[in-house]
């Protein structure tokens, strides 16, 4: 087989365990992997995909002993048929898998386009996006998937989410007390959350001036002495280090804010182990439902 997965994947893949996948082969004959020559259960793609579909249907209350009995076709047919918020969270995350693991543009395209029926940008971006994005770094480390398929799926929501701001862009700003600028700091080159961030500040109907990744605090002093009534939003996954967050921020308050209205507003992974002093011009901020309430 091309693309082979061990009892393992599936369970991490899936979210059935392994114990509970004998069980459905040895008695319902759910699925006939192949054996190596040391008799290691291998199963294919195809297999996945039909135990992500089960593992859906026994999760909407359906009985295996009943599933069992279906043929793939049914099984699909039984997917498809059972529509509501939840479901299509949950039908989403497994298309997404199957995209990414086929390498699949077009599946994820199909998949997206789904979702966009039901929910707004913001919802699939939030409860989708994010969460799936987690659960491929989770199969990362354990070797469930390996990282061309993380960077190929995330790639892609990339891409809709530049689509959304280019959409985004188009409309007139409407508030004009600050104005955002997104960036993120030297080195820093996670630019997702960032990108995102930029999107609802756009829907918010503030101006934004997007910077992009690995841009050092002098390069925002010249344009500090630009414009008046600042925003610089930023989000801190590797960078700066944790011991040198801190003096990263001070330096910021005295080179950029000082003498000035100029805002700091920061957020990201590399915040969590570090206490921030409050001041008027650095906000901390632990969510994007945070920064969306700030913000409004």
């Amino acid at each position: 087989m091309s693309q082979a997965y061990s009892i393992k994947d599936l369970e991490n893949i899936c979210g059935i365990k392994a114990h509970t996948i004998r069980i459905w082969e040895k008695r319902y004959n759910l699925l006939n992997p192949e054996r190596t020559d040391t008799n290691i259960r291998l199963y294919s793609i195809q297999s996945l995909q039909k135990l992500l579909n089960v593992s859906f249907l026994v999760n909407c209350g359906y009985k295996i002993s009943r599933i069992s009995k279906l043929s793939q076709e049914e099984i699909d047919e039984y997917v498809n048929s059972i529509v509501s918020d939840q479901t299509t969270i949950d039908r989403s995350f497994n298309d997404l898998k199957m995209a990414m693991l086929n390498f699949s543009a077009s599946n994820f395209h199909d998949t997206y386009d789904k979702m966009s029926k039901r929910f707004d940008f913001r919802r699939i971006f939030l409860e989708v996006f994010v969460p799936f994005l987690n659960e491929v770094g989770m199969l990362w480390q354990t070797n469930s998937v390996n990282s061309s398929h993380e960077h190929f799926i995330s790639g892609l929501i990339k891409q809709k989410l530049i689509s959304h701001i280019n959409d985004l862009q188009k409309r007139e700003v409407v508030k004009k007390d600050k104005t955002f600028v997104l960036y993120l700091p030297t080195r820093e080159m996670h630019d997702l959350s960032l990108l995102f961030l930029n999107s609802i500040v756009l829907e918010e109907g503030y101006k934004s001036i997007y910077l992009g990744a690995n841009i050092s605090t002098e390069y925002l002093e010249n344009l500090a002495k630009l414009q008046d009534h600042l925003v610089f939003a930023s989000y801190f996954t590797t960078e700066p280090k944790t011991d040198d967050t801190l003096a990263y921020i001070e330096d910021f308050k005295q080179k950029i804010c000082k003498d000035s209205d100029h805002q700091l507003w920061v957020m990201g992974r590399n915040l969590q182990t570090v206490s921030i002093p409050y001041s008027l011009e650095v906000k901390t901020i632990h969510s994007f439902e945070d920064f969306q309430k700030l913000i409004d």
